[in-house]
């Protein structure tokens, strides 16, 4: 099986940077090759363009006015004016590429040539709600959660069928959402726009990024929005359990990839996710838990980590490279796209960006590049290209003590993977900040029968190990405080 290696882009940044850099106006049609040549030569497979969708006025004016976010821009924007701010990708108006950024027939010739590279497209799907500026809060009023008086987190809307109070969307756990209505989820005529929506949107590209994708579940609706309830029976099924069929059904192939949180991943996975967010993953990284990274991965079942997202950083969670150090970061880099699943980049993070964005913003700074973050990352990418990592059938290893009393080979995390037999290839890393000692049995067949040689792909580190040893003790490994390395282990001549 292969598993894609996915690359968000800030699509509005990306472009004024681009424009920026080669003095032109540069659309989603007229991206330079060079671009195409880099994500290619890094082994991505899928690039999810963030925030092609386009935001509204009156959201746009919550986004300048709001003191919050105005202060945020202040911090990583010194100096910013009104036009660099865009407004929140998450309050769409139109499912309908921005203008500026190359409309309709921009994205279909920068998918074609994505396509010419082979790479795939993802886009954003925002089930839960729609931007306060979309047409069907004023045409379709009754396809959104409302009230028939004033009530907090709802906001007076005229209407096509007279005024209304709707529901600004909202999860149950935080403050209201205010540039943006709040979908009814519990009325068929909702579930079936949104549906014909989505079968819109996949004919555009090859997979979706599902924002907030739980709380379309059941029980969670109807927990976060029984203070204001409908009069029409809810459907008993889920929408997951009927859109994702559909849409697959239309396209052969098609990406669903949820970002997921509370612990209903393994629920949206059943329901048809390809992949979900793994978050608590992400929390036992960026924390330095790294014996509950260990032991969260041998936890969970094997088809769990394969349908799961890996990642360090994305455009919700601050940079990676502002939190662990240099030699942190490639550590756990090489354990999140050491994993089966999905391994996920975020643009900025293999330059070793450490401003967090807010979305709002349609310009960011210039930032300095730390060499050393990025030539680990170049160098990670390209050996993991060559080797079997992400293709084939992959096994997350348990570490052994190397000796009694000694417990550091709970830092450990290693990956065999294997393509074509006999040979295969060994991702190790240790997490530690302290060198680190193991040892990990090999379940490859014939292991007994013939020497080994084992190759570092990110070194000139080259060993030759008796089959025999391997099979009886296993193979013993010494690796220094974040130490990474994949071993390209063959027959020895």
């Amino acid at each position: 099986m292969n598993y894609p290696l996915l690359y968000e882009i800030n699509t509005r940044c990306w472009l004024r940077d681009l424009s920026d850099r080669h003095q032109r106006v540069v659309t989603l049609a007229t991206v330079p090759d060079t671009e195409f040549a880099l994500w290619q030569k890094f082994g991505l497979t899928h690039i999810w363009l963030m925030g092609v969708w386009p935001t509204g006025p009156r959201a746009r004016a919550l986004a300048l006015n709001e003191p919050g976010l105005r202060h945020a821009y202040d911090g990583v924007l010194p100096g910013w004016r009104d036009e660099d701010v865009g407004g929140s990708p998450y309050s769409i108006a139109a499912y309908e590429v921005m203008p500026a950024l190359g409309g309709e027939a921009g994205l279909k010739e920068f998918r074609a040539r994505l396509h010419q590279h082979g790479i795939k497209l993802i886009l954003d799907f925002v089930p839960n709600h729609l931007g306060i500026d979309h047409a069907w809060v004023n045409t379709q009023p009754n396809l959104f959660v409302q009230g028939d008086k004033a009530v907090a987190g709802t906001f007076a809307q005229k209407t096509a069928a007279g005024p209304r109070w709707i529901a600004n969307g909202k999860d149950p756990y935080f403050a209201p959402w205010t540039d943006v209505a709040q979908l009814d989820y519990r009325r068929a005529g909702t579930r079936a726009a949104m549906q014909k929506l989505l079968l819109a949107i996949a004919a555009r590209c090859d997979g979706v990024r599902c924002d907030m994708a739980m709380l379309l579940l059941n029980e969670v609706f109807a927990r976060t929005w029984a203070h204001l309830p409908t009069k029409e029976t809810s459907p008993a099924s889920e929408f997951w359990a009927e859109a994702i069929p559909a849409v697959k059904q239309a396209q052969a192939g098609f990406i669903f990839m949820a970002e997921v949180y509370w612990g209903l991943e393994g629920r949206l996975q059943s329901l048809g996710f390809d992949y979900t967010y793994d978050k608590h993953l992400y929390d036992e990284l960026i924390g330095r838990h790294h014996p509950q990274v260990q032991h969260q991965l041998l936890a969970a079942p094997p088809k769990y980590v394969a349908a799961s997202v890996h990642f360090l950083e994305n455009h919700d969670e601050d940079r990676v490279a502002a939190t662990l150090s240099a030699a942190e970061n490639r550590a756990a880099a090489l354990a999140i796209l050491g994993l089966p699943g999905m391994r996920f980049l975020h643009e900025g993070q293999l330059t070793g960006a450490r401003l967090k964005l807010p979305v709002q913003l349609a310009r960011r700074p210039v930032e300095p590049s730390p060499p050393e973050i990025h030539a680990a990352y170049e160098k990670l990418l390209t050996a993991l290209k060559l080797a079997s990592v992400g293709r084939g059938q992959a096994c997350i290893l348990a570490p052994r003590a190397a000796w009694d009393g000694n417990p550091t080979s709970q830092n450990f995390i290693t990956v065999l993977w294997q393509e074509e037999s006999p040979e295969f290839d060994l991702v190790v890393v240790n997490l530690a900040s302290h060198r680190s000692q193991c040892y990990v049995t090999l379940n490859v067949p014939e292991l007994a029968d013939r020497h080994w040689t084992l190759r570092d792909r990110l070194s000139e580190e080259s060993y030759v190990r008796l089959g025999s040893d391997l099979a009886q003790q296993g193979l013993y490994l010494d690796l220094p405080a974040h130490g990474a390395q994949v071993f390209h282990c063959a027959p020895a001549p």
